[in-house]
């Protein structure tokens, strides 16, 4: 027969386009040694064009889903209501018809299941499930052929619509095939996971099983046991009351019975049942080679597959290469940039880590995760890693401690060397000195000298990587790595870092103990010197001021874009004034953006359009010279603090004379906590527009067919495409693909080699009912509306305005000077958001889970910022 119909035992994998994901995976299982799969065939997308697509009307109507909003719920309903009455009313031709009822005739009599099968349906990336439509127990030719056509027209249902809309789904390239199964009528049915839905714990098997058919429980009609298996234990068992089942209806299609008061309570599989389907589903598993999703059913004593897709939202398990236990920290949480990354910027934090004698970590899912097994096996260094973790994100820390709670697990941790002690090539010994030499002198003169060496180094990159190209520029970069390496390892620049950290830890742990007084350094460091990302943030209002005064470059800005802005700033009033004043900022600041440690991310200098936002929410929101108001505030803070605390303490001259060196730490030397990565972006800056001048010439001589492909090679093989012209373009594809479904998965804190997502959680006894829980960065109470900003580009902020985020890196400190708090989701005491919230006085909480989803827009909230939860009001 023709190509309008397929026997699963000719289906295969590679037959996706025809018979969409679950057709092929079910034609895969038809083949697969010990899998019972009940026969049946598949009407292809073949069909579904030929009937469907070929009718002028019906393409018509596909192609007007494209101006649709996700959010357009009346709009939807309205097309989808005419597409789907327009497919059903399509005739079928006699060719495909015959096809159809052939392939029935061989399956015999009896009723048959007709399920969707999607082109875009149970793929390793996105799972569709249920959004197209499946009708059981269907009897007779014409209800097939019309439960077929049904099963066409559910491609258009408001929900399969609506996530495709969602998805970054094109409507007219996906298509419907349709799978036709001899019906199984199960004594139970229900759902395996062979990684556990809830912790992704890959070493445990989770199934459901309810009595009669499956889709009772699906559709949230009966409830189902539940039974956690791992490795022939059955290591869990959840009985339910079970008092409801579907069963066949004589006349075709389903209905619902009362289950027996005797089998209520009844554990619905037997133990060896259970144990059965655990082998069943780790056979599936091996031939598919990942977790799968599996619908069974158990039909005289026998197990029968109805489908099987791979779990899509499965974070990947990092490789360990060995037997034992591993647990692995996502470097994204400590750098807060959770984002994934592209090929050449994984290549570029791994070389520096690689020149820093470190290991950048193993590669998962586009992000780094440092196996910290050896940290966690070895009593000392376990204590300082947690208590270092605890400054940066203490959920992250506490996840890593419920991994010392598994008992049998951490026995089997692998060991090895820690990197704590990794100070360059002289050991911690040099930093140690300078730090104590620091501390004791207190030398507002150290920081800015350190300040000026880097520029220094930046000012010779800058002279040095001019006009190169080619190999030798790639070289160059490479070289410049050990002078940035030199820079990092500096025992002078790591003391100076460590003396702020340490004296606003002094501070805070001793005022609370002699006077009481909470986060203490919190006003002590407001308006600290040379802290250069509050001095963006500052800065930006310079420019605000400029630009406010000129109502034609304030409506430039409201339109402009990306090659524009500039250079059409040149004829308006005031125009060149405000040119200039960007430009300034540009030099000084370009080098930012979010995400800023790939290198591939674009940069504020590569995209000025970037800050537009923040410049416009600056000049309606804020009053100029609010820069230097706002500056003056928080030294007259920090200084009202000090004079109050020394006042207090004056009774104890010892005390006093301690707390104010710590004091003036803080003061001279916090802000530099904030530098080591500005300085490591000047050169990032200079470095990338050296290479993507080679990607502009690969681009113009054809060898690339954009600059960006760039960004989907390593440095390495970037060096080699410039030095043979020649590029793997299936390869950039590949890449670019696998880019964009890693940006979809939501990376833990910390996961283990058994692929178990670890959350660490927070003590909530203490807080007011309802309230959301998180860490106090930065003291202070304030009331406001809820801003949630997932984006740079989105963040029109007005006065009165609460930022609640994901993360937040030094880019978005402009940001802070426009609003009156700030909520995260990932940070800690010590990361670039909270010291910037200290220096602008803003109440901050971080460490708020899910606080992006579960604060609405525009809701009136309460941060309290001392107490670190945050109140919906």
């Amino acid at each position: 027969m023709g190509a309008y119909v397929l026997g699963f035992h000719d289906i295969d994998k590679t037959q996706l386009a025809q018979v969409g994901g679950k057709g092929a995976n079910l034609g895969e299982l038809s083949s697969v040694e010990g899998v019972r799969v009940p026969p049946g065939f598949c009407v292809t997308t073949e069909a579904y064009r030929a009937v469907v697509e070929a009718d002028a009307t019906v393409a018509a109507l596909i192609d007007g889903l494209a101006g649709l909003r996700a959010d357009d719920r009346a709009g939807i309903a309205e097309a989808c209501a005419r597409l789907r009455a327009a497919v059903e009313a399509q005739p079928v031709p006699a060719e495909v018809e015959g096809d159809i009822l052939g392939h029935l005739a061989e399956l015999g009599d009896g009723p048959c299941a007709v399920r969707s099968s999607a082109t875009a349906e149970d793929l390793p990336s996105s799972s569709f499930a249920g959004q197209q439509d499946t009708y059981l127990n269907v009897r007779g030719e014409r209800a097939v052929l019309e439960s077929v056509r049904r099963c066409w027209a559910s491609l258009f249902t408001d929900r399969a619509v609506t996530y495709r809309i969602r998805n970054g789904f094109d409507h007219g390239a996906v298509h419907v095939a349709v799978v036709v199964q001899r019906m199984v009528f199960p004594e139970a049915a229900g759902i395996m996971f062979t990684a556990d839905p809830v912790t992704c714990n890959r070493k445990v098997v989770s199934i459901d099983a309810g009595f009669g058919l499956g889709e009772a429980f699906v559709s949230g009609l009966a409830n189902a046991d539940n039974y956690r298996v791992r490795s022939g234990d059955i290591i869990t068992r959840n009985i339910v009351t079970q008092t409801k089942e579907l069963r066949p209806s004589r006349d075709g299609g389903t209905e619902e019975h009362d289950v027996a008061p005797a089998r209520r309570h009844v554990q619905t599989l037997t133990d060896e049942q259970i144990l059965r389907l655990e082998t069943l589903g780790r056979r599936i598993e091996r031939h598919f080679g990942r977790p799968q999703d599996i619908e069974w059913g158990l039909a005289g004593g026998d197990f029968q597959v109805l489908q099987s897709r791979p779990i899509t939202t499965l974070y990947p398990v990092p490789e360990a290469g060995d037997d034992k236990n591993h647990v692995y920290m996502s470097y994204g949480h400590r750098q807060m940039m959770t984002d994934a990354f592209k090929p050449l910027g994984l290549s570029f934090f791994a070389l520096l880590h690689d020149r820093l004698g470190r290991s950048a970590g193993t590669v998962t899912g586009g992000r780094f995760y440092k196996d910290m097994s050896a940290e966690l096996s070895s009593p000392m260094a376990r204590a300082v890693t947690l208590k270092s973790l605890g400054q940066v994100d203490v959920l992250m820390a506490n996840a890593l401690r419920t991994v010392l709670t598994r008992k049998d697990f951490a026995r089997g941790l692998a060991r090895g060397k820690t990197s704590i002690l990794a100070f360059g090539e002289g050991g911690v010994l040099p930093m140690v000195r300078q730090y104590l030499s620091m501390a004791r002198r207190d030398d507002a003169d150290v920081v800015p000298q350190l300040i000026a060496e880097n520029e220094a180094t930046v000012e010779r990159l800058r002279r040095g990587i001019a006009g190169r190209s080619g190999d030798e520029l790639f070289q160059y970069i490479l070289d410049d790595h050990d002078v940035l390496a030199a820079l990092t390892f500096d025992p002078r620049s790591v003391a100076a870092a460590f003396v702020g950290i340490q004296s606003v830890n002094w501070v805070n742990k001793h005022m609370k103990a002699w006077l009481g007084v909470e986060n203490a350094a919190d006003s002590i460091a407001q308006s600290a010197d040379h802290n250069v990302v509050a001095a963006m943030g500052l800065s930006l209002l310079d420019v605000a001021d400029v630009i406010r005064p000129f109502p034609e470059v304030v409506r430039h800005l409201e339109t402009v874009g990306r090659d524009t802005l500039l250079p059409g700033l040149d004829l308006l009033e005031g125009g060149p004034r405000a040119r200039r004043a960007l430009e300034g900022y540009l030099a000084e600041y370009g080098m930012h953006c979010s995400g800023d440690i790939d290198i591939t991310r674009t940069r504020w200098s590569e995209d000025p359009t970037l800050l537009v936002p923040l410049l416009l929410a600056n000049v309606r929101n804020l009053e100029p010279g609010e820069s230097a108001r706002k500056a003056g505030r928080g030294r007259a803070e920090a200084e009202r603090m000090i004079a109050d605390l020394l006042d207090r303490l004056k009774g104890s001259p010892r005390k006093a004379r301690k707390a104010a060196r710590q004091m003036s730490l803080v003061r001279h030397f916090i802000g530099y906590r904030e530098y080591s990565k500005h300085a490591l972006l000047q050169r990032y800056e200079l470095y990338k527009r050296a290479l993507m001048a080679e990607a502009d010439r690969l681009a113009g001589n054809g060898v690339i067919e954009r600059a960006e492909d760039v960004h989907f090679l390593s440095l390495e093989e970037f060096r080699e495409v410039v030095r043979t012209g020649r590029a793997d373009r299936a390869l950039i594809e590949r890449r670019r693909a696998e880019f964009e479904e890693y940006g979809k998965l939501t990376p833990p804190r910390v996961i283990t080699s058994e692929g178990e997502v670890i959350s660490g959680e927070y003590d909530t006894g203490a807080l007011p009912e309802g309230a959301l829980a998180g860490i106090a960065v930065s003291s202070g109470v304030v009331e406001g509306r809820a801003r949630i900003v997932r984006s740079m580009r989105d963040a029109a902020v007005e006065e009165g305005d609460i930022l609640v985020t994901v993360f937040t890196d030094p880019s978005w400190s402009p940001l802070f000077v426009s609003v009156k708090g700030v909520v995260m989701e990932v940070g800690g005491v010590m990361t670039h958001g909270a010291v910037v919230a200290r220096e602008y006085g803003l109440p901050a909480v971080v460490g708020v889970q899910n606080a992006t989803q579960v604060i609405e827009e525009g809701r009136r909230i309460r941060v309290n910022g001392t107490e670190g939860y945050v109140e919906l009001l």
